[in-house]
């Protein structure tokens, strides 16, 4: 039961239509999450007792109502409720006849879920599929008895929660489960909802949840054993050891208590080496008795509490042992604090295990990390073949269900197998007999790098003892995995020039955090020039395998240099960063620019000049110059100006067309004031899709769901735009300038808003600025400008900024905190 076929588009199976029955939490999400994906959903509940007529749908509707209002958002954008069609179990049930695919997602009762099912089966097309969301359930057990054609239709589709955001969809076959049905499910889950699909046996739990749960108790277990308190813990469990920020008990306290307690109870008969070792400790089952189950009930292992007037909430942590909350305190751990300037998660392991080469510290950091380690890695090898065939699913499973960096195998070839190895059995520690085969057949890791398949790697099977590709579907592809197969053709600290084949060349970013300094922009801007090291390409992807495209410019070099007034390097700094994004807008061959995630400042102008864009649907775009009291400085304004007039003069199409037609137009007025909001407020795009409604993406540009996909299709995508003959475009010389009255209007905006005190004095003078540089300046409406006039008045306006006392107190405040500063 391996991906072995996953990479084939099924023919046999379309979705044009689906059913989710259960408008619970998880329910109502998957149902947004198909409308994401343009999918039009039922979303089906129970009919509550005793209403009337007018309120037969209530449940369902309450679903639809907590997705739509729900934080991070489960819709792509809010329109997209409209896909969604609630109605009840009683009344439209039939309607299941018109679907291709059913989910059933009712709480967690084997009667339950069985009763609604045998309803469903007496209505259901012959041949439709038919899954359940169960988190741990048997999944053949739920459809025991039912007809063949059911049972062959039939197997789990486990999403996590929340299902937009979470890609591990665990699908978990039955033995009369159709293999052609799953496929045709695995590939639409992979291709159009942007999961990461993972096979799974029916066994408790299944993989992601069997593991995490093991994780979390010995963590507890730990705990108690070395005195350590909740907050030592999560220090020691966060993106320290590469898990997330949220650690242990504030991720419990998200999740829910009472769900870690029924997920628990899954594996209560475990035995083996999970006997005595999957039960709650008894002062977790006292907060279960007080309802005490987290954020559901503004209290778990961390509350909020009211401080005195006008000072901000306090956030108290639980003493396990008394069960009493005290002020949160910060963990004292020296070697933490050594350790997080080291990037590499396996350094960074290694130094705090003792592991490379440096006398061991006996402390309480590396006994903690160490005794969990083992346990995990040891736990996790010898659960194979039992829950999965292999690593490569249970390292998958914890990287896209629970956000870890690396998957327990993955982390134990970090750390380094053979020598953590050698040091448990130093110590008399058990060792899982899949590792002791392992390093017996010969071999050091888990896993070896193989640069001629298309994951780029190989894992060690347990089965034969011997290294196989890990596979992946068609379309799923990597920079890194490109870097290993095809190579690189320059390289400097902050980017590389990547061959992709086919005469696609990509520009990778990989400063710290991507931020946008002069190695980048020299990279860009001579690859692209005639002659230059991407000579020898045909068209271009500019995209990274980060977990965001670009942070914007670095400010720390913009603001030394503006500090020590050296407006000269500014000026040169501004004018370099322009001259790159009209390389990319002006290339004789195509750019694709492909960005995801955080794409703020300078990476969304980097977006804005492509010819063509490949984004990620998790897109967060904005130009947020702003909020650190800058303007959009590198063609920002430019492109938003250039969006405005060609919106306008597209509705103004057949009317009097002439440039003082157009920019004294209220189509002028009403695009102008919506790109100046775009700049001024500095608005992030909260996904693709609204980044297209504030301009940031064309009509045209097309949206790849699956993270892992976005680097093959924006090659697709560039070769597409050279055989259909691609041309560049020309330098505008005759934009009709919106100039002073609509400047007028927007600083009569501006002032209003400082009436009514939602801005302060110093926005108001950023606001101005962006007004004027936006408009073309205070100018005749109309008067003919070029792309160069305006890139030079937001140079200008850049430079003014930078040498305001006000603005390099926003930049030191931003490069302090992380966070903006409203003076």
């Amino acid at each position: 039961m391996n991906l072995t076929g996953l990479g084939r588009i099924p023919q046999m199976h379309r979705f044009h239509k689906i059913a989710v029955l259960g408008a619970g939490t998880m329910g109502a999400r998957i149902a947004a999450h198909f409308a994401n994906a343009g999918v039009p959903a039922y979303l089906l509940d129970i009919v509550p007792p005793g209403t009337d007529s007018s309120a037969r749908n209530k449940i369902a509707a309450a679903g639809l109502d907590a997705a739509l209002t729900s934080k991070p958002a489960a819709f792509f954008e809010s329109s997209l409720a409209s896909m969604v069609t609630i109605g009840n179990f009683e009344d439209d049930l039939k309607k299941l006849a018109e679907v291709d695919w059913i989910i059933e997602a009712v709480v967690e009762n084997l009667d339950i879920k069985r009763d609604l099912l045998k309803k469903v089966e007496a209505v259901r097309r012959p041949g439709t599929i038919v899954t359940t969301n169960t988190s741990g359930l048997p999944v053949a057990r739920i459809v025991e008895g039912f007809s063949d054609d059911f049972r062959r239709c039939w197997f789990g589709t486990h999403f996590f929660n929340p299902p937009r955001y979470m890609r591990l969809l665990e699908i978990i076959p039955t033995p009369e489960t159709d293999r052609a049905m799953l496929d045709s499910v695995a590939h639409f889950a992979d291709a159009r909802l942007g999961k990461g699909v993972v096979l799974a046996k029916d066994t408790a739990n299944f993989i992601a949840n069997r593991i995490g749960t093991f994780s979390v108790l010995n963590v507890m277990r730990l705990m108690q054993e070395m005195d350590l308190t909740v907050e030592e813990v999560d220090a020691l469990t966060g993106s320290i050891v590469g898990w997330p920020r949220s650690a242990t008990f504030r991720t419990i306290d998200l999740v829910g208590l009472d769900i870690l307690g029924h997920v628990v109870s899954n594996m209560a008969k475990l035995g083996g080496d999970e006997a005595g070792r999957t039960v709650l400790p008894d002062f977790f089952k006292q907060m279960l008795d007080r309802k005490w189950l987290g954020d559901k009930t503004k209290g778990g292992f961390y509350k909020k509490a009211k401080a005195g007037d006008g000072q901000p909430e306090q956030r108290l942590a639980l003493d396990w042992k008394t069960l009493e909350y005290h002020p949160q305190q910060k963990p004292k751990f020296p070697a933490l604090e050594t350790a997080k300037n080291v990037e590499d998660i396996g350094s960074r392991l290694r130094m705090l295990l003792g592991l490379d080469g440096k006398p061991q510290k006996a402390d309480k950091v590396s006994a903690f990390l160490w005794s969990a380690l083992c346990d995990i890695w040891n736990y996790s090898a010898n659960r194979v073949p039992e829950i999965a065939d292999s690593v490569v699913e249970i390292d998958r499973a914890m990287r896209l269900g629970f956000n870890w960096e690396l998957g327990p195998f993955e982390l134990w070839d970090a750390c380094g197998t053979e020598g953590t190895v050698a040091r448990m059995k130093s110590e008399g520690k058990p060792i899982a007999a899949n590792a002791e085969r392992l390093l017996a057949s010969g071999h050091k890791s888990w896993y070896v790098d193989d640069p001629k398949t298309p994951s780029g790697r190989a894992f060690w099977q347990m089965q034969g003892g011997l290294y196989a590709s890990v596979e992946v579907p068609t379309g799923v592809w990597s920079v890194t995995v490109a870097k290993k197969s095809n190579g690189v053709v320059k390289k400097n600290s902050g980017a590389s020039l990547i061959d992709l084949g086919d005469g696609v060349g990509c520009i990778e970013f990989h400063s710290k955090m991507n931020s946008l300094g002069g190695d980048i922009i020299s990279l860009i801007t001579q690859t692209l020039k005639p002659n230059g090291p991407g000579e020898g390409f045909d068209a271009f992807v500019i995209t990274n395998d980060a977990a965001n495209f670009s942070v914007g410019a670095n400010l720390m070099l913009l603001l030394m240099s503006a500090q020590e007034e050296e407006w000269d390097d500014v000026d040169l700094m501004v004018r370099q960063f322009q001259g790159m994004t009209q390389a990319i807008k002006f290339s004789p061959k195509p750019v694709v620019v492909s960005p995801f995630g955080m794409t703020l400042g300078g990476g969304a102008e980097i977006t804005l000049h492509a010819p063509a864009r490949q984004p990620h649907a998790e897109l967060y775009i904005g130009l947020v110059e702003v909020g650190v009291g800058l303007l959009p400085g590198g063609g920002g304004c430019k492109e938003m100006l250039l969006r405005a007039v060609d919106t306008a003069s597209t509705l103004r199409r057949g009317s009097r067309t002439s440039s003082a037609g157009i920019a004294e137009s209220v189509e002028m007025l009403e695009a102008m004031k919506k790109s100046f909001e775009t700049i001024a407020t500095a608005k992030v795009a909260t996904s693709a899709h609204e980044a297209r409604g504030l301009g940031f993406l064309s009509d045209s540009d097309r949206i790849t769901m699956n993270r892992e996909r976005v680097l093959a299709d924006a090659k697709a995508r560039a070769l597409e735009l050279l055989r259909a003959g691609y041309q560049p475009p020309v330098p505008r010389s005759n934009i009709p300038a919106p100039g002073e009255s609509i400047v007028a209007t927007l600083k009569l905006g501006i002032h209003l808003m400082r009436q009514g005190d939602y801005i302060t004095k110093y926005e108001v003078k950023l606001g101005h600025k962006v007004a004027e540089v936006l408009c073309g300046g205070n100018i005749t409406p109309g008067t003919p400008i070029s792309e160069q006039y305006v890139l030079d008045l937001e140079r200008e306006a850049f430079k003014s900024l930078c040498g305001e006392r006000k603005t390099q107190e926003r930049i030191q405040y931003t490069l302090k905190t992380g966070k903006t500063l409203r003076n």
